[in-house]
C-alpha cells in the first residue's frame, strides 16, 4: 500500500513498512525437534540415563508412534472436510481385524489392504450417517466405535476360534521384513557407543530411525508429506478442504459437498485402518487381540488437534506419544521418571521464546508447566509400578496443553449441512 503525504504542495510517496516475515511450518517443526533432542541430550547427560537417546529407545518410539500418526492423519482428512471423527478408534479396531485375516490368508500386503479396506467402509457409514442423513457427528462417531468392536469381536469368534482355539487371538500371522541402512547404521552404533555427550545421543537417534526399518513404516512417513502436497497444493485439496471452511460458498462455487466428504472420509477410515495393521503387522508387535488398539485412535485424534489439523504438526504430536510409550517400555520406572526433568527444560525453553515474543499467557503457562514438572523430578526418587504406565502420557498432555495455544480447526467442523441451504 502506498500513502500520499503532502509535502510543500507536492505529493510525495512513502514506502510501506516491511511486513514480518515469519518462519514456513517447516523450519519451525525442525526447529523445535532441534530443541526437543537437546533438551533429551542435556536430561541424558545430567542424569548418566543414556537410554533416553539410545537408538533402542527410538526405534521402539518409531514403531508405537506409527498407529498413532495415521489415526491422526486420518482424523485431519475427514475434519478438514468438516467431519468430526471420533470414530477413530472403531475404524483401528476393524483394520486389525482385517489385517489378521488379510495376512493369514494372502501375505502382508494383502493384510494391508485388507485393513485399508475395512477401516474405508468404517469411514463410508460414518459418512452415510453425517454427510447424507445428517446425524451428529459426536453420536456417530461413538457409534463407529461400538460397532467396530462388535463386529470384529463376532469375526474373529466366527473365523479365528476354529483356527487358534480363542475367540479373542487370531493364529499367527506373517509380518513384514524390515531392512537396515547396515554401513550407516554400523558407523553409527560405534559413534553411539563412545557416549559423546550430544553427538552420541544425535547418533543414537539417526541410528534407530534407520535401523530395522519395515515398508509399512516407510509408507506412514511418506504419506505426511503427501498428505500436504493433495490438501494443500492441488485442487482437489482446496475443493475438500473449502468444504470445511464454508460448504454453502463451496457449493455456490460448483463444488460438490457430498462428494468430497465422502472421500474424506474413505480415506480418513483408510488410513485408520492402516494404524490397525501397524499393531498387527509390524515386527515386534502381537498377532490381532481383541481390544488391541488400546485407545490409540483417541490419541491420534490428541495428537491431530496439537498439530492444529496440519501434516507437520500432528508428527510432532504423535512423536512425543510415541517416544514416551518407547521409554517405558525400554528404560522402565528411573526412564520415565527423567522424561520429567527434559519436558521441564523443553518447557523452559518455550518460556524464554514466548517471553521474548511478549506472549505473557502462554509464557505463564510454560513457566508453570516447567516448575510442576522438575518439581514431580525433584521430589521423587523414583515412581510407584502402578503410574509407570500412564506417566508418560501425563508428562505429554502437560506438554502439549501448553504448546498448543493457537489452535485453528476448520470454521464448519461439525455443523450440519444440507444441498441447498443457506448457512
Amino acid at each position: 500500500m502506498v500513502m500520499d503525504v503532502p509535502s510543500g504542495g507536492s505529493g510525495s510517496t512513502m514506502p510501506p513498512a516491511p511486513e514480518k516475515r515469519s518462519l514456513p511450518g517447516w523450519a519451525r517443526g525442525a526447529l523445535w525437534a532441534v530443541v526437543a533432542i537437546a533438551a533429551l541430550s542435556a536430561t541424558s547427560y545430567l542424569t548418566g540415563l543414556n537410554v533416553l537417546t539410545s537408538s533402542n529407545t527410538t526405534q521402539t518410539a518409531l514403531r508405537l508412534a506409527l498407529p498413532i500418526l495415521l489415526a491422526a492423519l486420518g482424523g485431519m482428512w475427514a475434519e478438514r472436510s468438516g467431519v468430526i471423527n471420533i470414530g477413530l478408534e472403531g475404524m483401528m479396531i476393524l483394520g486389525t481385524w482385517g489385517a489378521a485375516w488379510g495376512a493369514f490368508y494372502g501375505g502382508v500386503w494383502a493384510g494391508l489392504g485388507a485393513a485399508i479396506l475395512f477401516g474405508g467402509l468404517g469411514g463410508l457409514l460414518h459418512a452415510l450417517a453425517t454427510v447424507t442423513f445428517n446425524v451428529n457427528h459426536i453420536v456417530s462417531g461413538v457409534a463407529i466405535n461400538l460397532l467396530g468392536l462388535g463386529v470384529a469381536k463376532y469375526l474373529a469368534t466366527l473365523v479365528f476360534q476354529p483356527l487358534s482355539g480363542n475367540p479373542r487371538q487370531s493364529p499367527p500371522v506373517p509380518k513384514f521384513d524390515t531392512y537396515s541402512a547396515t554401513f550407516l547404521s554400523d558407523w553409527l552404533g560405534d559413534l553411539e557407543d563412545q557416549q559423546r555427550v550430544g553427538l552420541s545421543d544425535v547418533a543414537g537417534i539417526v541410528r534407530g530411525l534407520i535401523t530395522e526399518v519395515s515398508p509399512l513404516t516407510v509408507i506412514a512417513l511418506l504419506l505426511i508429506p503427501v498428505s500436504y502436497l493433495i490438501l494443500w497444493r492441488t485442487r482437489f485439496g482446496l475443493r475438500l478442504r473449502s468444504c470445511g471452511e464454508n460448504p454453502v460458498a463451496a457449493e455456490s462455487l460448483g463444488v460438490n459437498v457430498y462428494l468430497h466428504k465422502y472421500a474424506a472420509l474413505a480415506i480418513s477410515g483408510g488410513l485408520a485402518g492402516m494404524g490397525g495393521a501397524s499393531l498387527v503387522l509390524l515386527p515386534g508387535g502381537a498377532d490381532y487381540l481383541e481390544n488391541q488398539t488400546n485407545g490409540r485412535g483417541y490419541i491420534g485424534l490428541a495428537a491431530m488437534i496439537f498439530g492444529n489439523w496440519r501434516p507437520g504438526g500432528l508428527l510432532g504430536g504423535a512423536a512425543l506419544f510415541g517416544y514416551a510409550d518407547g521409554l517405558q517400555l525400554s528404560g522402565g520406572g528411573e526412564a520415565v521418571l527423567a522424561l520429567f526433568y527434559g519436558a521441564a527444560i523443553a518447557l523452559g525453553v518455550l518460556f524464554v521464546v514466548k517471553m521474548v515474543k511478549r506472549d505473557w499467557l502462554p509464557a505463564l503457562l510454560s513457566a508453570a508447566g516447567a516448575g510442576l514438572l522438575y518439581y514431580i523430578y525433584w521430589a521423587n526418587d523414583e515412581l510407584p509400578d502402578d503410574l509407570i504406565p500412564y506417566t508418560p502420557h501425563f508428562v505429554t498432555l502437560i506438554v502439549l496443553a501448553v504448546a498448543a495455544q493457537r489452535l485453528r480447526p476448520p470454521k464448519s467442523i461439525g455443523k450440519r449441512y444440507r444441498r441447498g441451504e443457506d448457512e
